[in-house]
């Protein structure tokens, strides 16, 4: 309070006693209650507690490390708890940033200069970059052969860091990532099953057995279930439906028969039923997901291809291929409340945010039709360019992909009903057709960026997934997929976020070992600290992520000319006793040269623990190996890299 206030206050008070009653409360107001410390600050009326907490892998629980060392590797969540001084409340929507950088060893005290190193961190140039940025994104590609690349984008200075190149069983059809972004289910058609993909750890913990050839994902809004589409198999007699999987438990709830064709999956906005779409039956399927049980089949005529539902109009709307017809289906009363006539060859159909605006998609006629579900009817029609096949959105446009094209034409969704023509811009998504690729998949190739104003674009071709911000002629910068195919693209947001009121967190694996420290910028009101973090070199015995067997490499030869072949030798001991552990037979060796060339192995047991695998590379290059066995309990473990020559 200043002091023009508090003699206001005297004058208004009146009595003595009443006016020492109000300093008293004035001054215990001003007074911080809590006392600062290495992790706690006291600024601006508000309290920063500061914490890192090492994440468990097997619980998706987390324990406090303050009081405990960190090391290099380890997957951690990096959190700031803001309160009111006064009530203790906490403070939502504080949208604060982050870093953690290294400080050089010559610094001087590293309070001193915080203030400057926020302004550097907030403005980075390539050379002064924060080692991790707490504010940004990664970009997942679903790769045409059995590999997700995940990779730290740096668009504007034209490069990436890659973060980790994730093994698949075999190659992934369709995802789906839960809303949190921590966990991220991948269908594998060949090997029957969808894999759980840890995006903390960035690796695979588990997989599911869900039926033959799983292929369509969905997850229901409240992420309780997921569901997956399967195939007939007439060995076992098994229906045709789509299998239920718990996202906590990650076991089968239930497989549900609903008809002999391909299926598509949308939910009620109370997630009290699931509506699963029949191409072949042409019909609706509903289901009562607390039961798990299907209900009644609703017709809406053969051919049908695609569905999309609209919260705002509380309805369903199914495109029908062969005849043109858009039927509406209510989501509350379960039937048939209209139809709309379109041309035939509607094929996608998605819905903008907010509910209101469908966009379909037609690729025999190559054009889009707009549908305000207010009224239920067309309100557009507009040629695009060849083959329109995905859409996607931001909240300022909409934008469609071509299957024969390299051009993304963009929609404002604030023009659409002014007019009778429907406006379009574009910008080019590569240098070759965005549909031409070694196989197709279900998963989106055009999605919406960390970014409210930007989105990314898988080109198979390029190799290369690219960065549009909106307002720009063209992207605003490429990386490349590391020689991966890339069929889709997704984004992991490792921002900041507030999990709980007043609660800012974000989990990252840490760099290496150093002393560093966490700045915190907060703009309203505008705080301004660097809290120290030490990180150990090395990982302990105890970490929660160290696999039960431990591996080490013995082989001697890292270097091998091109087409000959090399014997590489690893030793397995029990992390906890140290014996050896003796014959397993589904060991796998998985050698990769990124983006060349890669091969699974089974790894033979020679005897005391040692096992071995023989490789011809057929290339010059890198070599990265990782050996897996899942009766271990071994995930995917990097072993040793070798070197490949070409021999002259």
């Amino acid at each position: 309070m200043s002091s023009r206030s508090f003699i206001a206050l005297i004058a208004v008070c009146g009595l003595l006693a009443r006016c020492q009653d109000a300093a008293a409360d004035q001054r215990r107001a001003r007074a911080p209650s809590p006392q600062e410390s290495e992790h706690r600050i006291v600024r601006e009326g508000m309290t920063i507690d500061f914490a890192i907490t090492r994440y468990e892998r097997e619980t998706g629980g987390a324990r406090d490390t303050r009081k405990q060392s960190v090391h290099e590797g380890d997957t951690v969540t990096i959190g700031f708890e803001i309160r009111d001084v006064g009530s203790g409340n906490p403070l939502s929507g504080l949208n604060p940033a982050a870093w953690l950088a290294m400080v050089p060893k010559d610094s001087p005290a590293r309070g001193a200069n915080c203030t400057e190193r926020v302004k550097t961190a907030l403005s980075p140039s390539l050379l002064s970059r924060p080692e991790v940025d707490l504010n940004t994104f990664y970009v997942l590609a679903l790769n045409a052969d059995a590999t997700i690349t995940v990779v730290d984008p740096v668009f504007g200075y034209g490069g990436t860091k890659l973060l980790a190149m994730i093994p698949l069983q075999s190659p992934g059809e369709d995802w789906a990532l839960t809303s949190d972004h921590n966990r991220l289910f991948v269908s594998m058609p060949a090997a029957n099953r969808v894999a759980v993909v840890d995006t903390r750890s960035w690796s695979v913990i588990g997989s599911v057995e869900t039926g033959r050839s799983p292929s369509r994902l969905r997850l229901q809004p409240d992420n309780a279930y997921l569901w997956v589409d399967y195939v007939a198999d007439a060995t076992s007699g098994a229906a045709s439906g789509v299998a239920v999987v718990n996202t906590r438990t990650l076991r089968l709830a239930g497989r549900i028969p609903t008809g002999s064709s391909v299926h598509d999956v949308a939910f009620s906005d109370d997630n009290r039923f699931a509506f699963v779409l029949n191409t072949d039956e042409g019909t609706v399927s509903v289901i009562d997901v607390r039961a798990l049980r299907k209900i009644t089949d609703i017709p809406v005529g053969t051919g049908a291809s695609s569905f999309a539902s609209s919260p705002l109009a509380q309805a369903l709307y199914v495109a029908g291929t062969d005849t043109g017809i858009i039927t509406v289906i209510s989501t509350t009363a379960h039937k048939v409340i209209g139809t709309i006539d379109a041309e035939p060859g509607v094929e996608e159909i998605r819905f903008a945010p907010g509910g209101r605006l469908g966009f379909v998609a037609n690729r025999r006629t190559n054009t889009i039709s707009v549908i305000d579900a207010a009224v239920n009817r067309l309100v557009h029609a507009a040629g695009v360019e060849q083959a329109p096949d995905q859409l996607a959105f931001s909240t300022r446009y909409a934008y469609v992909r071509h299957h024969d094209s390299e051009i993304v034409r963009m929609i404002p969704l604030g023009e659409v009903g002014k007019g009778e023509a429907l406006p379009q811009l574009d910008f080019p998504g590569g240098q070759h057709a965005l549909g031409d690729m070694s196989r197709t998949t279900l998963a989106p190739a055009i999605v919406q960026a960390a970014d409210d104003n930007a989105v990314l674009v898988a080109n198979p071709v390029d190799k290369a997934i690219y960065y549009y911000q909106e307002g720009m002629a063209a992207p605003m910068g490429h990386f490349s997929n590391y020689g991966k195919e890339p069929l889709a693209v997704l984004v992991v947001d490792r921002s900041l976020r507030e999990t709980k009121p007043g609660s800012y967190t974000s989990t990252i694996r840490l760099p290496d070992a150093g002393t560093y420290s966490a700045l915190l910028f907060v703009n309203s009101p505008r705080v301004v600290h660097c809290f120290d973090v030490s990180i150990a070199p090395g990982s302990t015995a105890s970490s929660a992520e160290a696999p039960p067997v431990r591996i080490e490499s013995l082989t001697q030869q890292a270097r091998v000319q091109a087409g000959a072949a090399i014997r590489l030798t690893m030793r397995l001991t029990d992390a906890a006793s140290g014996k050896p552990v003796e014959t397993r037979d589904d060991a796998l060796a998985l050698i990769v040269s990124p983006g060349v060339w890669q091969a699974r192995l089974p790894v033979d047991h020679v005897g005391k623990g040692v096992y071995a695998v023989t490789v011809s590379p057929p290339s010059a290059g890198l070599y990265d190996v990782y050996v897996t066995s899942p009766a271990l309990q071994l995930p995917y473990t990097r072993v040793l890299a070798f070197e490949v020559t070409d021999g002259r």
